[in-house]
């Protein structure tokens, strides 16, 4: 029985491996990985392994095919369950016991409980700094300093800056991306286009800042060293983020934005709403600090929103007492507003049709769906894992190709693949990494080669993926589809060609250092 420690924000975490006895053919082995399961069913080939992702792609593309964008409002979600049906049938058929599947299902839904709480928190927090004038302060000073030609540049830049220093893609978009894509829609500039700009920029500071999960994840994968991982990093990503800088700074000087809403106009009608001030700003700082100080996520926000309610009452009274529904605010007025905004759908009244969608926040429950969805493709990613189905694809991959490019490409599609199946971006760092790291070192190349692909094909894409939780997560968040900003955001599907690109011209490819 081995064992692997790693000191990750002032917490030891056990990565255990350990052989479990499945049956009594002793055809299925399980092997614990930091709380994550990689199940190995000799039974089951590469045939019946695919059998369930062919059957959900089929009826994923007819879905949305039928139900265009309101494909996520619902039917997604069940046709997902459907491929979950597919993979037990093919379980039933190689001898996996039901309680096994169950097990599984219910261990990546309980790996799921911090994602869905941090959701439920971001609505409320979307909803308190509504109402306390936050983000339509943010969006009347943005009007003023950000302009069309400059604009989806800036929002990369400062995407990027701020998810350094947190470590989170999901903070940093649940925070100035939210602002970012009001000032877009103000400017009328494409929502599709503010997203990628917003996404690319969070996912290149998550990927670089040694306080992100995914970037102390990688290398301890790997059987590397975390300062190592993100020096080598720098090799692939800052040509990638340097070419998508460069995209949207084109983009910017083409925009043809004539006929768009009268910037000054649309100050003055936020003005009218609400008091516009500097003060309101010290909320999203106070954020901004504690997770710059290590705060776990979650009380950063539940922060960020009590701070939120609290300066609506002292600057926005009367927005508050909209909310409520009173002339006059009282303690229980007070109460009712705050708590509307955190909970539910609340939209504060204006005479600018444009601003209708920026004065509206869901509060919590609008996060709900995005939840739904989550769970379902927890479920699906759980079955497949249990059936041996998503180790038997992977070892598939594995020895598919025997070159050094060649498995460089194998560990890039098992990562995208795996963002597709198993719809978890921690499994598709885990799952690969575990299984190609002796197929690395055999070939006499360092772990950073490994740990590098499994953050430039892992990490980033899962984004890309409107049922994966960080696809799902995001597209909630920043309110666009998936679809409508994944090819904007080109540092996340540019990063994987990248790393190939790289191997392929073998091209700042390390090897194991001889002793």
């Amino acid at each position: 029985m081995d064992f692997f420690l790693i000191l990750e924000k002032d917490v030891f975490w056990k990565f255990k491996i350990e052989d479990v006895t499945m049956s009594k053919s002793n055809n299925l082995k399980k092997i614990k990985i930091q709380d994550q399961k990689i199940i190995r069913n000799r039974e089951l080939n590469i045939f019946e392994a695919m059998i369930p992702v062919i059957v959900l792609v089929g009826m994923l593309g007819f879905n949305v095919f039928v139900f265009g964008d309101e494909a996520l409002e619902g039917s997604n979600q069940f046709v997902l369950l459907l491929g979950g049906a597919v993979a037990a049938i093919v379980g039933f058929a190689n001898k996996v016991p039901y309680k096994v599947m169950i097990e599984e299902v219910a261990e990546n839904i309980k790996s799921t409980a911090n994602a869905i709480l941090i959701l439920l928190m971001v609505g409320a927090l979307a909803g308190t700094w509504l109402i306390s004038g936050i983000i339509p302060s943010m969006i009347y000073y943005g009007l003023q300093i950000l302009n069309p030609t400059i604009f989806l540049a800036a929002c990369l830049i400062i995407c990027a800056i701020i998810s350094i220093a947190t470590g989170s893609s999901w903070t940093t978009t649940a925070t100035i991306g939210i602002a970012l894509i009001g000032i877009g829609e103000a400017l009328g500039i494409s929502l599709g286009m503010t997203a990628g700009a917003i996404l690319s920029g969070a996912y290149f500071g998550d990927k670089m800042s040694p306080m992100s999960d995914t970037t102390n994840l990688a290398p301890v994968m790997a059987g590397g060293e975390l300062f190592s991982h993100i020096r080598y990093m720098v090799i692939t990503t800052v040509p990638t983020i340097i070419v998508t800088l460069l995209f949207f700074v084109i983009i910017g000087f083409t925009l043809d934005l004539t006929g768009s809403a009268d910037t000054s106009a649309m100050m003055l009608d936020i003005k009218k709403v609400f008091n516009v001030n500097l003060w309101v700003f010290l909320v999203p700082i106070v954020v901004i600090f504690l997770i710059t100080k290590k705060a776990p996520p979650l009380i950063a926000l539940l922060v960020g929103t009590l701070l939120g309610g609290l300066f609506a009452l002292i600057f926005q009274p009367h927005v508050v007492a909209q909310i409520a529904g009173v002339e006059e605010l009282t303690f229980k007025a007070a109460y009712k507003g705050i708590m509307d905004a955190i909970t539910i759908e609340v939209s504060v009244s204006t005479e600018n049709d444009a601003l209708v969608d920026l004065f509206t926040a869901g509060g919590m429950s609008k996060m709900l769906g995005t939840i739904w969805l989550i769970l379902c493709a927890m479920v699906f990613g759980g079955i497949m894992d249990a059936i041996g189905a998503l180790a038997r694809i992977s070892s598939f991959m594995l020895n598919l190709f025997d070159s050094v490019f060649g498995l460089f490409a194998s560990t890039v599609f098992t990562c995208i693949g795996l963002n597709f199946t198993a719809s978890d971006q921690y499994l598709s760092i885990v799952v690969p990494g575990k299984m190609y790291a002796k197929a690395f070192k055999d070939k006499g190349l360092a772990p950073e080669n490994l740990s590098r692909t499994l953050e430039d094909a892992g990490t980033v894409t899962s984004v890309l993926i409107p049922w994966n939780t960080c696809g799902a997560y995001q597209s909630s968040v920043l309110g666009v589809p998936v679809v409508d900003y994944a090819f904007f955001a080109m540092f996340n599907w540019l990063s994987p060609f990248m790393t190939l690109l790289f191997a392929a011209f073998n091209i700042k490819i390390k090897q194991l250092s001889k002793v």
